[in-house]
């Protein structure tokens, strides 16, 4: 679609203002896409994890309409049309909250949230058609919450966790190396992100597969599938884990460092795992190879959101930066990195006290857990 940004006019730039104004982030609308709607736009993108430049691409303006359903706007369900939006998040959230196993409320009517659906009509003796019509809704608004003491994705998210055991022998991970084929991600002194991505996946996978880790690839060299289909082919592997490899590149030649993402919303959603992960990750890259700490953020990418599985997206350096460049392009640092991947890995699944301070534990250590 076409991109849409300040200075622009037109019936789509209506549109976009109209749902800012729905959402209280814009006062008024205006002719033109001015620079109150491009605070407005910035807002929105900072609220939904979004890329925060002021412009209303393919993701945010999906998240635009996403954000002005309400549960009961309409009937969801999962023949038919592909029902995405805060009203589907709000039916996962009230389902998580009876009880009822929705997977990651992330605003998508899926497979899990038809099941859950199911299961609440059977259970207080309803259509059990996975059809959120008039009759469930009402059901739905006079129970009362059932699950207490703390967020109901996140106690069964880390559950999960604890009962798959510290060992990673049989753990099945899938390293996603950005771009591919055609696309080369960012370029810079010389260096492609596609081609480190792919060097970095190859160290990770020979290191995870001598633990006794099933690693998995996204993609070869020659292909570049998209976003939903990375997320997909992790979701039918039933991956305990999914590991993003990047390389970022901006017009500074001055931006610096490493930084790692997880799945999470400004509304609260979250993967509780997938932020612990992202921590150890950061902080295992930036204790060992001593680059700049651009800290972890929570967004809503895609292949964050649509896994069923904690994912991180790990953005390694800029090679718009010549430091950054030249540590990049050393094979050495790429065989660090990869190591503490591995130790993230590890230390995820490790109780409390068996795990040692960050950027200890190394490589031969793992053999014994």
């Amino acid at each position: 679609m076409q991109l849409f940004r300040r200075g622009d006019t037109g019936a789509a730039v209506d549109e976009i203002q109209a749902t800012l104004v729905h959402l209280g982030l814009l006062r008024s609308t205006s002719p033109e896409f001015d620079q109150p709607t491009d605070w407005a736009v910035r807002e929105f993108q900072q609220n939904r994890g979004l890329v925060v430049d002021g412009i209303v691409g393919p993701e945010t303006y999906a998240a635009l309409q996403a954000a002005r359903l309400s549960l009961g706007d309409r009937l969801l369900s999962l023949a038919g049309k592909h029902f995405v939006g805060d009203d589907v998040l709000a039916l996962q959230e009230r389902l998580t909250e009876l009880g009822f196993d929705t997977g990651r409320p992330d605003g998508v009517f899926g497979g899990l949230t038809e099941q859950a659906l199911k299961g609440f009509q059977r259970e207080y003796g309803l259509v059990n058609d996975g059809v959120c019509g008039p009759a469930t809704l009402r059901a739905l608004k006079q129970l009362g919450r059932l699950v207490v003491g703390g967020r109901p994705h996140a106690l069964r998210e880390t559950e999960v966790l604890h009962r798959s055991g510290a060992a990673l022998a049989g753990k099945v991970v899938v390293i996603d190396p950005g771009h591919g084929g055609t696309d080369r991600g960012c370029v810079g002194h010389g260096l492609e992100e596609a081609a480190l991505a792919e060097d970095l996946a190859a160290r990770l996978e020979g290191r995870l597969t001598a633990v006794g880790v099933r690693a998995l690839l996204t993609r070869g060299g020659d292909n570049s599938p998209s976003d939903a289909e990375r997320a997909a082919l992790a979701n039918a592997a039933r991956a305990d884990l999914v590991i993003s490899l990047h390389v970022d590149g901006t017009s500074s030649p001055l931006c610096q460092g490493v930084a790692t993402y997880h799945f999470g919303t400004g509304s609260g959603a979250t993967s509780t795992v997938g932020e612990s992960f992202a921590s150890l990750v950061q902080r295992e890259v930036v204790a060992r190879t001593g680059m700049v700490d651009c800290r972890v953020h929570a967004k809503t990418w895609q292949l964050l959101r649509l896994t069923q599985m904690p994912a991180v997206r790990l953005e390694l350096g800029h090679v718009s930066h010549a430091g950054d460049a030249e540590r990049l392009a050393d094979p050495a640092f790429r065989d660090t990195v990869a190591e503490a991947v591995l130790v993230a890995v590890q230390r995820l699944y490790l109780p409390a006290d068996l795990d040692p301070p960050t950027g200890l534990l190394r490589l031969p250590d793992l053999a014994h857990l």
